[in-house]
């Protein structure tokens, strides 16, 4: 690899974090921001969830709001499903498609909010897990690539990042887009 195909990778980067900022996609952060402080406010927590990379982005998520992202606060009741022996076991006596959605049964309630991190749009755990979120009258806020896939058609807030040929573009965004989340919770929970 060369310095120039290096370089690339971040000219790259950047013409798709600049694509994804618009006022419409700012507008879906603040959207899904008020209805996690909603949830915060009124007794509920933030549940995440993703595979892979996703996985990583949603615990990720999940230790910023219950240690400390940029400030001294009180700690954001928040987690995210990657507890290994939960998703060996419930893989191994139900399926790889009801990890999350299991978790969301057993500890999701009415005022939760769930996370979803899926960068085609189409992981069906992901798709059981929001399907079990909606049945307990969770709200869900899902993270996107490509087309949103079938996310984008039952999600409450889909942010969707632009179409790229590689999924670790939309990880970039997404993860931008989590930091921004966490940014919004602080401020507006704290201030």
């Amino acid at each position: 690899m060369t310095e120039r195909q290096i370089a690339d990778h971040f000219s790259d980067a950047a013409e798709i974090l600049q694509k994804f900022n618009t006022s419409e996609n700012c507008q879906k952060i603040v959207q899904a921001g008020e209805i996690m402080a909603y949830s915060i406010n009124n007794g509920g927590k933030i549940i995440s969830c993703g595979n892979g990379g996703s996985m990583c982005d949603a615990m990720h998520f999940a230790e910023e709001l219950t240690g400390r992202y940029r400030d001294d606060r009180r700690s954001i009741p928040a987690l995210s499903i990657s507890d290994p022996s939960h998703i060996t076991c419930v893989g191994n006596d139900y399926g790889f498609d009801a990890i999350f959605s299991r978790y969301i049964e057993g500890v999701g309630n009415e005022n939760d909010v769930l996370l979803a991190i899926s960068t085609s749009g189409n992981s069906k755990n992901i798709l059981n897990a929001i399907d079990a979120a909606k049945a307990k009258n969770m709200k869900v806020i899902g993270l996107t690539g490509k087309t949103g896939g079938e996310m984008a058609k039952i999600c409450d807030v889909e942010i969707r990042a632009p179409h790229s040929d590689y999924a670790d573009r939309a990880q970039e965004i997404h993860i931008k887009v989590i930091h921004s989340l966490i940014d919004f919770l602080e401020k507006k929970l704290i201030d």
